[in-house]
């Protein structure tokens, strides 16, 4: 996953896009609303005349532009298992990377993909500043986005490679909440029961000492470092859970690049101006290091474009239950990779949260198909 932020960017609610991480819905580009548009005009001048030779049937002509290739069936499916990997390996990725900062490999992945959204923003004649009445939200969803990528990042360095994910994954259940304080939608039971579900799971993944005692058994390093990095993983899904608020809120009037620009330059700038503050920034002096920098931003560009692949040709509710791979993903790297076999209570954590959540995106998926 990566960073479940731009993930959750890529897989964001239906009127919006999220941060690499979390598992929702995205709207297609505008430029496929386009081609729709002009495959309804196509089709209103009469089947089988085109320009040339109105007066005459071409219907050999018009028939294989208007009719489209279905997708293959599964295809989806595997764009979005394909995506889970992805970022899942970017996440490995920053683990292995130890003497780089969480703050610093975020700037790093901000700025390849600059170099990527530039071009596309040129191409699109999107612009870089945005609709006048939106900027203000723009700069809201630049800045949580970004703070959700360094708090993962944060914690993928600090706790677990799996309590992280786990606890990530939880943004859905954030999500719901928020969009009802917020954008005064629907929150029922059943949400109310997803949230308290999840909140059971992190706590099992956590073990409070007053209510685990004291045995620390199967977690990395010290309690309180596992706590600073537990702490990061729930701020990263609070913050990622407010960012597709924001998305939705600003619907289809914003382009998706330039969305995904405003959160990589906000982002690159936030992750100045903190390692100023800290004195953090170094280059990393192992050339492994610096090959892992670069895969980290390769990787997790390539999750967002499969991810957004997948939903544009399959429902949410499959995509989102298929999303549940990152949590495998990030298990059997930990056990691979860091001989770090999980401890029954995180897998108990890891069942309710992704089951709370897959059931809150589940629910929200059948109520849109009604």
């Amino acid at each position: 996953m990566g960073p479940p932020e731009s993930a959750r960017e890529s897989a964001g609610e239906p009127s919006g896009q999220r941060d690499p991480g979390l598992p929702l819905t995205e709207p297609a580009p505008s430029g496929a609303e386009e081609e729709s548009a002009d495959a309804t005009a196509t089709g209103a001048n009469g089947r089988g005349r085109c320009g040339r030779c109105l007066p005459s049937p071409c219907g050999s002509r018009a028939e294989p532009e208007a009719k489209k290739k279905a997708p293959c069936p599964g295809l989806g499916l595997f764009y979005t298992l394909l995506s889970a990997f992805l970022f899942s390996v970017a996440s490995l990725f920053v683990k292995k990377v130890q003497d780089v900062h969480a703050v610093e490999i975020s700037a790093f992945r901000c700025v390849f993909q600059m170099l990527v959204i530039i071009p596309c923003l040129i191409y699109r004649k999107a612009g870089f500043i945005g609709p006048k009445g939106q900027r203000r939200f723009l700069i809201l969803r630049g800045v949580l986005g970004s703070s959700a990528m360094i708090l993962l990042y944060y914690a993928f360095q600090t706790t677990s490679l799996a309590d992280a994910m786990v606890i990530s994954f939880s943004c859905p259940v954030f999500t719901s909440l928020f969009a009802w304080i917020f954008l005064k939608e629907k929150y029922s039971l059943w949400d109310a029961f997803f949230t308290l579900f999840t909140i059971t799971g992190v706590i099992l993944i956590v073990r409070p000492p007053f209510l685990f005692g004291s045995d620390t058994s199967g977690m990395e390093g010290s309690y309180s470092v596992h706590l600073k990095g537990t702490f990061a993983a729930i701020g990263h899904a609070v913050f990622a859970a407010l960012t597709l608020v924001i998305l939705r809120k600003m619907g289809k009037s914003v382009d998706y690049f330039l969305s995904i620009w405003y959160y990589v330059i906000l982002g690159l700038a936030e992750s100045i101006v903190v390692l100023f503050i800290l004195g953090e920034w170094s280059l990393p002096y192992c050339g492994l290091d610096r090959l892992f920098l670069i895969l980290i931003g390769l990787l997790g560009l390539g999750g967002q474009v499969f991810i957004t692949k997948a939903v544009q040709v399959e429902k949410a509710g499959p995509v989102a239950i298929m999303k549940t791979m990152d949590v495998v993903f990030a298990f059997i790297f930990q056990i691979i990779f860091f001989n770090d076999i999980p401890t029954w209570w995180t897998v108990g954590g890891a069942i309710c949260v992704v089951a709370s959540s897959t059931g809150a995106i589940v629910r929200k998926w059948f109520q849109s198909s009604n």
